[in-house]
């Protein structure tokens, strides 16, 4: 059945995933036509927030040739009775509403769960592009509540501020000194390139660097696990750049340096595919692609989809969205594990309230493995009120999801007993590509979700797409607010011009020198 829609395109880009959203904006930012294609039902793709039905659908159904998600599996457990411990614990009991599979499917599209999750240092890649785009008038964050280490056999709050560290009881006053001179130099690097105190761990171990500095080893602990998030083998450039990184985001929107955004991590895809509507972008949502050719004569790609070929000077596709693709290797990329539990993890002190948004880090006793552990309260908009969702992230080593994470989720449940009712594993894959030929020499294929805290990885590789696209043009340039647009009829000098983007501040020059031109005339 033919479509009325265009048939050609500036650009096509298929998938909505992160990176392929962030293109598609800022393709359609600068005035190219964009036409954006899914073969899903929602937004996002590996990078989505999907409800528990859906969930579970999608990992029914993961044998699809277009999907990057392998390896599913879940299960329902059945929630033992719980017994008090002291009155108010008894108190609770009394009020516990009993959640079932029934009662959990009965409120699933309250549920946003990620099926990449991620946290956003404030001051971060991402952040500083939300601003600056004005893209961040569609999204809401909550800041992190606390950045957690496993001590002692008990999962503990970091402290990050200033205040955090002087009122912690967890570290003595000379450990507090200590920390804070360290926090302090780990702030200066950089500002003075003959530093002898760095410039002799050039080429080092940023572990190498900590022992220096002749700091305990609780608070080499601390900034290892939780600060720098690095291993004994990071490089002394590196550690210093994360813990940089940790360091300068603090103080913006909380205690910690760590923003989760509300309803999940799914809001960015659609922000930025909103953003992209907004000047033109054309959406078709479940619409697979059958065919990808180039013509010949105008070296242009013929993309056909559900009976109508759609011509386009270029194409960005996500991973097997193409039919030409789904013949490459797919790899184990990273392993996924997420849980719904009516109890939380840790103490009162780090869930008061009814809990946040906790992050921890975990590593395997030999420190060659890691994983990222978040908990979700109903506060983030993840989820109903009187559950967690934990989503537990580790880079694959292996096509069994729940075998990689065995040694991460025996250190969270060892001295902790939640109240699961539902689990679930899966595997995002990553696309091995060998050498290019016909249509794809001229698709550009964004990269899977790779493992890290923040966004930086996945601007990058929208950002180099995009620069190879258009080589003259500004990577998603400040987006007017309503108040800044000129309508026909009204006064451009009303408004305020330099408050403008440069594109509208040249727009608004040049009616005023026509109205100036036009008064001459007359």
């Amino acid at each position: 059945m033919a479509d009325d829609l265009p048939e050609q395109f500036d650009l096509i880009v298929i998938g909505t995933g992160f990176t392929e959203s962030c293109i598609a904006a800022a393709a359609s930012r600068v005035g190219k036509s964009v036409l954006h294609l899914d073969i899903n039902d929602y937004y996002g793709n590996v990078w989505g927030s999907l409800g528990v039905e859906d969930l579970i659908s999608l990992l029914a159904r993961e044998a699809a040739p277009h999907s990057t998600l392998r390896n599913g599996s879940y299960h329902w457990h059945e929630q033992s009775a719980a017994t008090p411990t002291s009155e108010t614990e008894e108190m609770k009991v009394e009020t516990m509403q009993p959640w079932t599979r029934e009662t959990v499917l009965a409120m699933s599209r309250r549920f946003c769960i990620d099926l990449c999750p991620r946290v956003l240092y404030s001051a971060g890649e991402l952040v500083q592009l939300l601003i600056t785009s004005n893209i961040c008038r569609y999204t809401e964050f909550r800041a992190v509540d606390n950045v957690c280490m496993h001590q002692n056999g008990t999962i503990v709050s970091v402290p990050c501020s200033r205040s955090d560290i002087f009122n912690t009881k967890s570290l003595t006053i000379v450990e507090k000194r200590l920390l804070m001179k360290f926090m302090n130099a780990c702030n200066d690097y950089g500002e003075d390139k003959c530093n002898e105190d760095t410039l002799a761990f050039r080429g080092r171990t940023f572990f190498d660097y900590l022992k220096a500095q002749r700091v305990t080893e609780k608070i080499a602990s601390c900034v290892m696990q939780a600060i720098a998030m690095c291993g004994p083998d990071t490089s002394f450039e590196e550690g210093m750049l994360r813990t940089q990184r940790f360091l300068r985001s603090l103080g913006r929107y909380g205690n910690t340096p760590f923003l989760y955004p509300m309803y999940g991590c799914g809001e960015f895809p659609q922000s930025f595919c909103r953003q992209c509507a907004v000047y033109g972008g054309i959406y078709c949502l479940k619409r697979s692609v059958d065919d990808c050719s180039v013509d010949a004569n105008s070296n242009e790609v013929l993309i056909s989809s559900a009976g109508t070929t759609f011509r386009a000077k270029h194409v960005v596709s996500a991973p097997r969205y193409l039919p030409a693709s789904r013949d490459y290797v797919m790899r184990p990329h990273l392993s996924r594990g997420l849980f719904l539990s009516s109890t939380p993890l840790g103490n009162d002190v780090l869930n008061k309230g009814g809990g946040g948004v906790n992050i921890l880090r975990l590593m395997d006793n030999e420190g060659a493995r890691e994983a990222i552990f978040i908990q979700l309260s109903h506060y983030s908009g993840a989820c109903p009120k009187g559950l967690y969702l934990f989503h537990l992230t580790t880079p694959a080593i292996s096509d069994d999801p729940e075998a990689d994470l065995r040694i991460f989720t025996l250190q969270l449940f060892q001295y902790a007993d939640p109240e699961i009712i539902f689990s679930s594993y899966f595997t995002l894959t990553a696309q091995s590509q060998p050498d290019k030929g016909g249509a794809d020499d001229i698709v550009y294929y964004t990269d899977a979700p790779s493992y890290e805290m923040d966004y930086y990885d996945a601007i990058a590789n929208a950002r180099h797409i995009f620069g190879k696209l258009y080589t003259d043009v500004e990577f998603l340039p400040r987006a007017p607010d309503v108040e800044e647009i000129v309508v026909d009829g009204e006064d451009p000098s009303a408004l305020n011009e330099h408050s403008l983007p440069d594109d509208l501040r040249a727009q608004l020059q040049d009616m005023q020198q026509a109205t100036e031109e036009m008064d001459i005339q007359d």
